[in-house]
């Protein structure tokens, strides 16, 4: 019960439907390691020439180095949805940026951000936990920011050592919700790099999704 009720909360009919369609052959391995360690410590799990993109300040940094500014949200939302010229806006807006920001060094940047992870299940063959993934949105002075992975691979799978195994089958077993950070590691797509929309959740509220060609998964127990 409590297993099915984890994947309510976190695994949406579109999250699956986003790692179904992007498995195909090199995709990132999605059986890793699950680490323990502090979010402030994830230089030390990611490649070393990674930008760490977690906190508002570093994300606002590095959409400055590429866009310069935040856009005028209240000026592209105008009236609203509804509005007849919010779409033609808004599709503007993004194709000013896509041109504006060719050539950028931070286009060939290797980027980490975090996605929400939850345990759903016990597999005794591998010896590891399957995990339920969600989008994790940071609020910034730019707008809200969603990270979209592509080319994720269709199987989650951490393994914790031996001894983290056996007390996390406990915990598992007794019904609590494990959650786990799921570092993903990649590079921009040049030619979607950034998505400009509008928060459905949060009326005028921005928000900007960059879109990462995803080359590396990591799994951390956050103590």
């Amino acid at each position: 019960m409590a297993c099915r009720a984890a994947l309510r909360l976190l695994t949406t009919v579109t999250v699956s439907l986003l790692l179904c369609d992007s498995v195909r052959a090199g995709d990132p391995s999605g059986t890793r390691p699950l680490r323990q360690g502090r979010v402030a410590d994830l230089h030390a799990v990611v490649p070393n020439d990674s930008h760490v993109l977690v906190e508002p300040a570093s994300i606002e940094a590095f959409l400055r180095e590429l866009d310069g500014a935040p856009p005028d949200w209240a000026a592209v939302y105008g009236a609203g949805h509804h509005d007849p010229g919010h779409d033609d806006r808004l599709f503007q807006l993004n194709r000013d940026r896509d041109a504006a920001r060719v050539g950028r060094e931070p286009l060939g940047w290797r980027l980490a951000f975090l996605w929400d992870g939850l345990l759903t299940g016990f597999d005794p063959k591998t010896g590891g936990f399957s995990v339920g993934i969600g989008p994790r949105f940071t609020r910034t002075s730019w707008g809200a920011i969603r990270f979209k992975p592509e080319d994720l691979p269709g199987n989650l799978t951490a393994i914790p050592d031996p001894r983290l195994r056996s007390a996390l089958r406990r915990r598992f077993e007794a019904g609590e919700r494990i959650a786990v950070s799921v570092v993903m590691t990649g590079r921009l797509i040049p030619e979607e790099s950034l998505i400009y929309d509008f928060s459905h959740d949060e009326e005028g509220l921005g928000l900007i999704m960059p879109v990462v060609r995803i080359t590396q998964i990591d799994y951390l127990l956050v103590p």
